[in-house]
């Protein structure tokens, strides 16, 4: 089965995205995660470079 989204759809999941990165992202409980010596990724990338990928890819299909 194949899911066909509209771009408005598109537009609206991203923006949902970006903003739970930001509210994630803004938390103390986060931060507080992210600054201790525990808190490790596998490939350095940290929830504010997704959040500016998110709102990239939103100005990309803002452009449909």
């Amino acid at each position: 089965m194949e899911i066909q989204l509209t771009t408005s759809e598109i537009r609206a999941i991203l923006q949902g995205c970006q903003h739970t990165l930001r509210l994630v992202g803004s938390s103390k409980d986060y931060r507080r995660l992210q600054s201790s010596e525990y808190f490790s990724t596998s490939n350095n990338v940290v929830l504010n470079q997704l959040s500016v990928t998110s709102y990239q890819l939103l100005r990309v299909w803002s452009g449909f």
